[in-house]
């Protein structure tokens, strides 16, 4: 293990770094994976080195890679954004790029990881997210960790020709902690 910052069963959370641009400029550059997040423009090296370097000059933004163990690959990224510290709450993001890797559980231990992390070290009470609403994948699994649907962004991304929702979700603590364990007890 590279620097782990939280551990799991089959993954480990490491902050990003400078060698980890190549492999996230071939996701964020895939249009399968784009369809799925907010990124519309390509990107090359010096523009993801920038927004790289911007990441880590506040202590707004966690953005941490998803590692597995066995083999100590690097396969995607996720983290809590815009963290607000006088309200408590902050935006959770994720994605896998390694599309070999879908459907395998990461996700879900990655969340936990991370959502654990922001509830109990933070101190935070709620994390909320955007999801696009065709991205059912993704919204089955934030369903599983406990997070509600808060409401809808009608037509609110303009994508492929035509208008999309985007769902609003969100996660207090009191819900992720339920009886007063972890989840990942």
């Amino acid at each position: 293990m590279d620097k782990p910052f939280l551990i799991g069963e089959k993954l480990y959370l490491r902050p990003l770094e400078e060698e980890d641009i190549d492999r996230c400029l071939v996701w964020i550059n895939d249009p399968e994976i784009t369809a799925m997040v907010a990124l519309r423009f390509p990107f090359n090296r010096s523009r993801e080195k920038e927004w790289f370097a911007a990441l880590y000059k506040t202590d707004r933004d966690i953005p941490l890679a998803i590692v597995l163990m066995d083999g100590d690959r690097h396969i995607g990224n996720c983290g809590l954004h815009q963290i607000d510290y006088p309200n408590r709450h902050a935006q959770f993001g994720i994605m896998i790029g390694e599309k070999e890797e879908w459907d395998k559980g990461y996700a879900s231990e990655a969340s936990r990881l991370i959502l654990d992390y922001g509830f109990d070290q933070l101190g935070l009470h709620r994390i909320s997210l955007q999801v696009y609403a065709h991205n059912l994948r993704a919204q089955r699994v934030y369903e599983k960790l406990g997070f509600t649907r808060e409401g809808i962004l009608r037509e609110s991304y303009y994508r492929d020709g035509c208008y999309h929702d985007t769902v609003i979700m969100g996660i207090l603590r009191s819900e992720w902690r339920g009886d007063g364990a972890s989840v990942l007890e």
